[in-house]
């Protein structure tokens, strides 16, 4: 059974900065790709940054340049480190996984709140 646990969360100051992690199990990490999703209240989960098993990054134009994703295959675990926060960074964050069959699984969400 595959799992996902995110942590890291939390409110934080605009300017300030978070690090997510994302602990995955009963996968073969290293060959899925990895990524984050945020929802906010009323809108749709979107996707904030992926990275491949290779190791290559694509980030939403949101964050691009403040927001770094990188990959521990080691521990199994993939991490957000979000710099320079704002307040419309404030969503619930979602660790995905897509294995090399194309499953998809999801973390249960972590809270990021930014005040102003």
């Amino acid at each position: 059974q595959v799992q996902l646990v995110e942590s890291g969360g939390g409110l934080v100051q605009a300017g300030g900065s978070l690090r997510l992690s994302c602990a995955a199990s009963g996968t073969i990490f290293g060959s899925n790709v990895m990524g984050w999703y945020r929802q906010a209240p009323g809108t749709q989960r979107g996707r904030v940054a992926v990275i491949s098993r290779s190791g290559s990054t694509n980030y939403a134009d949101s964050v691009k340049g403040r927001f770094t994703i990188s990959r521990d295959n080691a521990k199994n675990t993939v991490y957000l480190l979000m710099n320079n926060l704002k307040p419309e960074d404030t969503a619930v964050y979602y660790c995905h996984s897509e294995d090399t069959e194309w499953r998809n699984y999801w973390g249960q969400g972590t809270q990021v709140t930014v005040s102003s």
